[in-house]
């Protein structure tokens, strides 16, 4: 039973850059395939489910498709787009690390390698430090890469080519042990949308508005419909929200968590560091966060319609950090850390790698020193982006206690 239809009418409410013919044609096949699933199921599907066919679909959705996404060209710019310094700096907290801890093997892994930009960072910084002789750790044995995309994959191939231990994977290993990273890889998965109802919860699903015309699909429509409670555990104090709270929770990166924790509680040591935008649950939930996180991406422009041009712009929620603790820790990993993105790098020691050019060089200088300040300014992606750091049988350096906020959690 379906407790409402909610349109959302973008097309009065958004002046965003036109897409191209090609590109108007390929978002209307994939409207058309999101459709076709709806009406299979009877006029509702859930919004993940939407959310995943938007993002994933074969050749059409955003990830899987063909058109840019990163950087100046696309719709979104990320940390090692705006400087390599972002990656010199895992590189050699990688290579700590490896030192530091027997267990870890000298392998890396990163989820969602983008344009491959961050790992050719790092393979470079470290292939550098070798040659200088300031790598212990010499350089990992494999550098693996969990990707998804056709797409971005072949971006990879073509960008990494002169790294041979690079590796790409359709699917978590069985086992692994080393440094994992994910950079904007959780706030990527499928979200589902819940609405505190005058009688309750309600998950927000996806239908189709009747055109009239047969064999005409009409227009996406929120359709809501009374959730499930295990949709609304993740939700603290749930029940004292007010009557029109409408929030994200995030089953599929959940689910994710727990199986990343059985791929390293199989291995013999691992640290895994997540980079992405979003909060710990007593901030996400609220109330002055009554309409929830999610955000589209289009050509720099961001705005709150999921249902404008399916495919050709990236639909995105913040991360819930508690939950993802939470999943890791019930999966058996350890919490190593959680802190501000700013106070995690400047303590990986990113200022330092600045300072390798000379602050008289102005003209090399100060576009390293501004890329640099707007990953760790507060106005800038400095507080907004977290990082999260869980293993087992490892840890951090103990310099990053000085800024942990896992008591937050």
């Amino acid at each position: 039973m379906c407790a409402g239809v909610i349109f959302y009418n973008s097309a009065m409410q958004l002046q965003l850059p036109e897409a191209s013919v090609e590109a108007q044609r390929a978002s209307r096949l994939l409207h058309n395939l999101i459709a076709t699933e709806i009406r299979r199921q009877h006029g509702w599907i859930s919004f993940a489910r939407y959310m995943e066919l938007l993002l994933y679909a074969p050749d059409l959705g955003y990830y899987s498709g063909g058109a840019a996404k990163l950087g100046k060209d696309g719709d979104f710019t990320t940390a090692p787009e705006i400087t390599p310094l972002f990656g010199a700096t895992l590189a050699h907290l990688t290579t700590e690390l490896l030192v530091s801890s027997p267990a870890l093997q000298p392998r890396i892994l990163e989820f969602g390698a983008g344009s491959g930009q961050l790992a050719h960072d790092i393979l470079t910084e470290l292939a550098t430090s070798v040659a200088a002789g300031d790598n212990g750790a010499g350089l990992p044995q494999a550098y693996y890469i969990v990707e998804l995309s056709a797409e971005l994959r072949a971006r990879q191939q073509l960008k990494l080519q002169a790294f041979p231990q690079v590796q790409w994977l359709d699917r978590l290993p069985e086992a692994f042990s080393g440094v994992v990273i994910g950079n904007e890889v959780l706030d990527a998965m499928p979200v589902e949308l819940v609405l505190r109802g005058e009688q309750g919860w309600l998950q927000r699903g996806v239908g189709l508005a009747e055109t009239g015309v047969e064999g005409e699909d009409g227009q996406f429509v929120y359709i809501d419909r009374p959730a499930e409670p295990t949709l609304i555990a993740q939700i603290p104090d749930a029940e004292s929200l007010t009557v029109g709270h409408l929030t994200e929770v995030h089953p599929v990166a959940i689910g994710f968590m727990h199986s990343l924790g059985g791929m390293l509680k199989a291995g013999q040591g691992a640290v895994a560091l997540f980079f992405d935008y979003g909060f710990p649950a007593a901030e996400y939930y609220l109330q002055q966060r009554d309409q929830g996180t999610l955000m589209c991406h289009y050509r720099h422009h961001a705005h709150p319609d999921p249902f404008y041009l399916p495919g050709l712009q990236d639909v995105t929620a913040h991360v819930d950090f508690t939950a993802m603790a939470a999943a890791a820790l019930d999966s058996g990993l350890d919490l190593l850390g959680y802190s501000s993105q700013a106070a995690f790098l400047l303590e990986a020691g990113i200022g330092k790698l600045l300072l390798r050019t000379p602050p008289e060089n102005a003209l090399a200088y100060l576009p390293q020193a501004n890329a640099l300040q707007k990953l760790v300014s507060p106005a800038e992606m400095g507080e907004l982006f977290k990082v999260l750091a869980v293993g087992v049988h490892a840890e951090l350096p103990a310099r990053f206690a000085n800024h942990d906020r896992s008591h937050r959690l």
